[in-house]
């Protein structure tokens, strides 16, 4: 058996955020090859509580070997304030789950390798002088003290993983050696597209047209993601139908009001990642119209929809950007 691995993510689970679905997929991916793996994530005011078996099955990860998962607790009065002022309670939240994280990993997993996405927990386990922790990074920080915080934890750490090459290059220009740097992009759960219907089902299934063109785009609804480019074009192409699955609730609001009056445009909302799959399998085409900035669209993401559209065959147009 091959050593034991913790995975530290600052995350809801479940949730409908693509976050909650790349950790789920990634604790998955390192028990299959063979690594114990345990999964430390936060526990959120709001969130549904699951037993280790629903939480698994909601992300289609496949029967036989999966990994323990435990909740730690935080501070978490985030969503009691209005958005404006989340600033300093997403930053407790942060800490204090940070700190719970890393007194974990010291009580019961004192020999383990540690992959952590959040800069605050493989921070504190590298000043205790802790071994063989990993810090895996989806954007450089923007503040000072961040910044200072990850190269101070980089030159104790055992390596860094980049999710983009864009990433990967912000790193380097902040001081974090090259050779300590391995760009892993995200990728996608085999099982989930296994087993998928023809078209025609999948269309069937969906309540779509069988013969009108299908374009489909799944996953979030945030700004910088485009969908509002995606409304202007369902509104230039009327014989095209277009499907959006996916987002949180507020910003599905948001776009179904900007859509209004296009009929030809279908708003469903959060999909749970095996119905997403079914998506893909009804379209014609998919897309990911991401803008220009912020620089988290154009230098760093590494969507998975790319990688989910890749695995069923379905053609993309995608935003010509570095990422």
């Amino acid at each position: 058996m091959s050593r034991e691995l913790v995975l530290v993510a600052n995350a809801r689970m479940p949730s409908q955020r693509a976050q909650s679905l790349q950790v789920a997929q990634v604790a998955a991916s390192f028990q299959r090859a063979g690594h114990p793996t345990t999964l430390l994530h936060a526990r959120r005011r709001d969130t549904p509580t699951t037993t280790p078996a629903e939480l698994w099955d909601h992300y289609a990860v496949p029967a036989g070997p999966r990994p323990e998962v435990r909740a730690l607790g935080c501070v978490d009065w985030i969503d009691r304030v209005p958005r404006r002022w989340q600033y300093l309670p997403a930053r407790v939240q942060e800490l204090t789950f940070a700190r719970a994280a890393a007194r974990e990993v010291q009580r019961a997993h004192a020999d383990a390798l540690v992959l952590s996405r959040e800069l605050e927990t493989a921070r504190l386990l590298v000043r205790r002088r802790r071994p063989g922790v990993f810090l895996e990074v989806h954007r450089v920080p923007g503040g000072k003290l961040r910044r200072k915080w990850l190269l101070e934890a980089a030159a104790r750490l055992a390596g860094v993983i980049a999710i983009s090459g864009g990433v990967r290059g912000d790193l380097i220009q902040l001081g974090v050696p090259a050779g300590s740097i391995l760009v892993a992009h995200d990728g996608f759960e085999r099982a989930r597209f296994a087993k998928l219907p023809d078209k025609a089902a999948a269309r069937a299934a969906l309540g779509l047209d069988a013969k009108r063109p299908i374009v489909v785009y799944t996953g979030g609804l945030l700004e910088w993601k485009g969908v509002e480019l995606l409304v202007e074009s369902a509104r230039a192409l009327p014989d095209v139908q277009v499907v959006v699955a996916g987002g949180m609730s507020a910003d599905v609001e948001r776009i179904r009001r900007l859509a209004a009056g296009v009929d030809n445009l279908r708003i469903d909302g959060f999909q749970p990642p095996d119905r997403v799959a079914l998506y893909l399998a009804a379209a014609d085409l998919g897309v990911v119209p991401n803008r220009s900035t912020p620089a988290i669209s154009s230098r760093f993401t590494s969507p998975l929809k790319v990688f989910e559209a890749m695995a069923v065959g379905l053609p993309l147009v995608a935003s010509d950007l570095p990422s």
